[in-house]
């Protein structure tokens, strides 16, 4: 219990110096990007000197860069995020309604990338060396190494092909619903494309790890002792393979959380679904600071979070990790 108790103090502390310097790193690297955010939203030539400096003030953009910096460390300790330059609102009330947006676009697609990653790395991992097993690690290949921008590009071009299938959006413009159930279909109907090209760039990395781990495991003195005993391939398989090749897999899911972010960029912006990754985007063309500061530190922070919760998950997985 001494050792348990141990390990998590060191992981927890570990994880408060890492969001400190994150939020840190936050504060500086959108401050050294090229262009000024108060010129590119008041493109105006007719402002007078005056009325620029009481945009600068408005924003404090005139103090120091040492004062902005104390600033913005105690405002995201209290959790004030600061103003949007673009969309003149607290940053909190545009960021939640977008996180909202995509979790709803992120939850299933990491679901079911997780699911078909294990699933079809499984049944590769037993039938390794054969047709099928290269034809689910080569699918898996491919979809790993595929741009995300590429992928849906294709799914737009087959979808207008086909017709009757949205491809962008979250929503169809100027529809009245008359009910809960239409407005659901509508946007069942907007986040297939999305849904399905972020699910296939995610489930690759899942499947290879899945297959490799199993093979290992496969070797292990245990499961050549359960074969030789005569065992069920089904109970080898998920009772005694399965939860050991499983460990790997904790991690992943966890450090995985960064690279669904990024795919969640790609897929947002090329389908116009209104979440967090468009919101990103945008505010990168217009140096809307706050927004930038706000949504990465958001995504830095539960990227922290789902590492320190994987952590703890394997070490009760797998005891030895705490006393190493």
């Amino acid at each position: 219990m001494k050792g348990l108790a141990s390990y998590f103090t060191k992981r927890v502390v570990f994880a408060v110096v890492t969001i400190f310097i994150i939020i840190s790193f936050n504060f500086f690297l959108f401050r050294i990007l090229p262009g000024n955010p108060i010129e590119l939203l008041y493109r105006n030539p007719m402002l007078t000197k005056a009325q620029i400096d009481a945009l600068y003030h408005q924003f404090g953009l005139d103090k120091p860069l040492w004062e902005q910096f104390l600033i913005y460390i105690y405002n995201s300790l209290t959790g004030n995020l600061g103003i949007s330059f673009y969309y003149k609102q607290p940053v909190t009330n545009v960021l939640i309604p977008a996180l909202e947006n995509s979790l709803i676009l992120l939850v299933p697609a990491t679901i079911l990338s997780i699911a078909l990653g294990i699933i079809t790395g499984v049944v590769s991992a037993w039938h390794r060396g054969t047709k099928l097993d290269f034809a689910l690690l080569g699918s898996a290949l491919a979809f790993y190494t595929m741009p995300t921008f590429w992928l849906g590009s294709i799914f737009i071009i087959v979808a207008l092909y086909i017709g009757g299938i949205p491809v962008s959006g979250m929503y169809s413009l100027g529809l009245n619903y008359t009910g809960i159930i239409p407005r659901i279909m509508d946007l069942l109907s907007h986040l297939m494309l999305p849904l399905i090209t972020l699910t296939l760039v995610l489930y690759g990395e899942f499947t290879i790890i899945m297959r490799n781990s199993l093979i290992d495991v496969f070797t292990e003195d245990y499961i050549i002792t359960a074969k030789a005993k005569g065992a069920d391939d089904k109970r080898i398989i998920w009772e005694h393979a399965y939860p050991n090749a499983l460990l790997p897999m904790v991690s992943i899911i966890a450090i995985n959380f960064g690279l669904v972010v990024a795919g969640a960029v790609l897929t947002e912006t090329v389908f116009s679904w209104p979440g967090i990754g468009l919101m990103i985007y945008d505010a990168i063309i217009s140096r809307d600071y706050p927004i930038l500061q706000g949504a990465f530190l958001i995504i830095s922070i539960t990227v922290v979070i789902a590492n320190l919760i994987a952590d703890f998950v394997y070490s009760y997985l797998d005891p030895r990790i705490r006393y190493k």
